[in-house]
C-alpha cells in the first residue's frame, strides 16, 4: 500500500519591537543573563501588564502579508502550566479569540506555485531560556516576555521539501514586512511540526505526531524525511502509532518520544484578567494598511513580465531589496533591461561585496548605469572600455560620457581609418589571409586581434570583422 505525508507547521518569530510586550525591558540578544527583566516580565506580585502597541501593530500587518482577516475584536488568555522558564507559571496568549485568522502563503515548489492555508497567527509572549551544565543547571529570563508571534499552517503540506520551501517563503515575507529579523542563530524563529500518514488518496488523517522546538529550517526537513518513514514502517510491520511529542535528535538523525497523549498538559485556558479585550478600529487598521510592502513573490513575478528578465536574476533582486531598488531606478526610461540587469547584478554587485559597501554609499546614481548601457549599445565604447568606465564610476563618480570624453575611451567607428588599419593587418599577415580565403573563418579573429592591437582598442570590434571579410573576400 502507498501511503503518504500530512504535515502542518507551527512558527514561532520573534518581533521586531524595541521593548518586550507587557513592560518596557529592551527586547535584544545578547545581554548579560537576567539583566533585561523588571517586576512586571518577571511575574512578581502587584504588577500590571501593557500592551506593547507596536507588536499588536505588527501582528495586524502580518494578518494582512498572509491574507489573513483581521477581527475586530481579539483577546489575551492564560496558558497555566509549570515549567522552570515560565516565570509566573502561566504563559499570556491569544486562544480562541486570536488577532489574525484564516489565510494562506503562496510560494514557489516543484516548477510551479503552492498555496499553503493559514489557520491563524496570534500574539503571545515568549518564555526564559533553560541552560544545563555539569552539575547544575540555570534560567535566563531576559527572552520572558519578549513578543512572539505563533503562525498556524494547515495541514497542507506534503513532504519534508514542501515544508522546507514554505518556511522560507514565510521567513521572507516577515523579513521583507518588517515584522521579524528571523535570525535564526539568535533564536528568532523555531517551529514545531505536526505529522502524519495514511493510505494515498484517504481523507481521513492518520494518528499525528509533533515534533517540537525545531531551531533551523534544514533541521525540519531531515526530522521529518525520518520521522515519514519510521510512521509507514511502524504502520507495515503491524505495530500501533500512538499520538504523542516527540524531540529531534540532529547528531542522531532520529526523533525521540516525550511523552503521549496520556500525558499532555491541560493549559486551563481562561481570558487573561489584568488585560481588556483588544478591538481595532478603522483609522488603526488603515494605518496598519499603510505599512504593507510588495511580497516577495509578488515581486518577483513582476520584475520577470516588467522587465524581462530570467527568473534567476529576479530572485537576486528580491533578495537584495536595495540593489532591486537600484535596478528599478536604472531601468526606468531604458530599451536593455536585461543589459542594465546583467551590470548591476555582474558588475556592481561584485565591486560592492569587495569594497565592503553598500549601495547607499554609491557615488554615482542609477542613472549613470543605463547611460553606460546606452553608450555601449549605439558602439561608442568597447567592452573592454566599459569596464574601465564602470571602475572609474564606481571609484570616483561622475557621468560614463564624461568619462569616455576624459580619457579617450570612444570607439573608432570611422570607415576611412578603419580601412586603414585592416589593410595594415591584412598586408602583414598573408598567412591568415590566405587561411580566411580557404575557409577557415576562425582566422579571421587573429587579424582582428592585429587591428584593434593597432588601434590600442579603439577600432569598433564589428565593424573591423565586417571590414576585414570585405577587404579580403572582395
Amino acid at each position: 500500500m502507498e501511503y503518504e505525508a500530512v504535515i502542518g507547521l507551527e512558527t514561532h518569530c520573534q518581533l521586531k519591537t524595541k521593548s518586550k510586550m507587557f513592560c518596557g525591558c529592551a527586547n535584544e540578544f545578547g545581554a548579560e543573563p537576567n539583566t533585561n527583566v523588571c517586576p512586571v516580565c518577571l511575574g512578581l506580585p502587584g504588577v500590571l501588564p501593557v500592551p506593547n502597541e507596536r507588536a499588536l501593530q505588527l501582528t495586524a500587518l502580518t494578518g494582512y502579508l498572509l491574507n489573513c482577516e483581521v477581527p475586530g475584536f481579539a483577546k489575551f488568555d492564560r496558558k497555566n502550566y509549570f515549567y522552570p522558564d515560565v516565570c509566573k507559571d502561566y504563559q499570556i496568549t491569544q486562544f480562541d479569540f486570536p488577532s489574525t485568522t484564516t489565510g494562506h502563503v503562496d510560494f514557489e515548489f516543484g516548477g510551479g506555485i503552492e498555496r499553503v492555508r493559514i489557520t491563524r497567527a496570534h500574539l503571545e509572549e515568549d518564555v526564559g531560556k533553560n541552560s544545563h551544565f555539569d552539575q547544575h543547571s540555570g534560567v535566563d529570563f531576559n527572552r520572558a516576555g519578549v513578543p512572539l508571534l505563533e503562525i498556524v499552517s494547515e495541514p497542507d503540506l506534503g513532504s519534508a521539501d514542501m515544508a522546507y520551501e514554505y518556511l522560507n517563503a514565510l521567513k521572507d515575507i516577515l523579513i521583507y514586512g518588517g515584522i521579524s529579523d528571523c535570525d535564526m542563530e539568535k533564536g528568532m524563529v523555531r517551529c514545531d511540526v505536526n505529522i502524519s500518514v495514511r493510505p494515498k488518496g484517504n481523507e481521513e488523517l492518520g494518528v499525528k505526531v509533533e515534533i517540537k522546538n525545531m531551531n533551523t529550517f534544514s533541521g525540519v526537513r531531515r526530522a521529518i524525511n525520518y520521522e515519514v518513514p519510521r510512521q509507514i514502517e511502524t504502520i507495515e510491520c503491524g505495530g500501533t502509532l500512538v499520538q504523542e511529542t516527540r524531540r529531534w535528535d540532529d547528531v542522531a538523525g532520529i526523533t525521540e518520544s516525550m511523552r503521549t497523549k496520556e500525558h499532555a498538559h491541560d493549559y486551563r485556558y481562561f481570558p487573561e484578567p489584568d488585560l481588556m479585550p483588544l478591538k481595532p478600529d478603522n483609522a488603526w487598521l488603515a494605518e496598519v494598511r499603510s505599512q504593507m510592502v510588495e511580497l516577495p513573490l509578488v515581486r518577483k513575478q513582476r520584475f520577470v513580465n516588467d522587465y524581462g528578465i530570467t527568473a534567476q536574476d529576479a530572485d537576486v533582486f528580491v533578495g537584495n531589496v536595495p540593489l532591486g531598488g537600484f535596478f528599478e531606478q536604472a531601468v526606468e526610461g531604458s530599451d536593455n533591461p536585461k543589459a542594465i540587469a546583467n551590470w548591476v547584478i555582474n558588475n556592481l554587485q561584485a565591486h560592492l561585496t569587495e569594497a565592503e559597501t553598500s549601495v547607499g554609499d554609491l557615488k554615482f546614481a542609477p542613472e549613470a548605469i543605463r547611460e553606460l548601457v546606452e553608450i555601449i549599445d549605439e558602439g561608442t565604447i568597447s567592452s573592454k572600455g566599459a569596464q574601465e568606465v564602470f571602475a572609474e564610476l564606481f571609484e570616483h563618480g561622475g557621468s560614463p560620457k564624461s568619462i569616455v570624453d576624459a580619457k579617450g575611451l570612444a570607439q573608432v567607428s570611422d570607415s576611412v581609418e578603419l580601412q586603414k588599419w585592416c589593410q595594415d593587418a591584412i598586408d602583414a599577415n598573408p598567412g591568415p589571409v590566405d587561411d580566411v580565403r580557404n575557409g577557415k573563418e576562425n582566422a579571421i579573429n587573429f587579424l582582428k586581434g592585429q587591428v584593434m592591437k593597432s588601434s590600442r582598442g579603439k577600432a569598433n570590434p564589428q565593424l573591423v570583422g565586417e571590414t576585414l571579410v570585405k577587404l579580403i573576400k572582395g
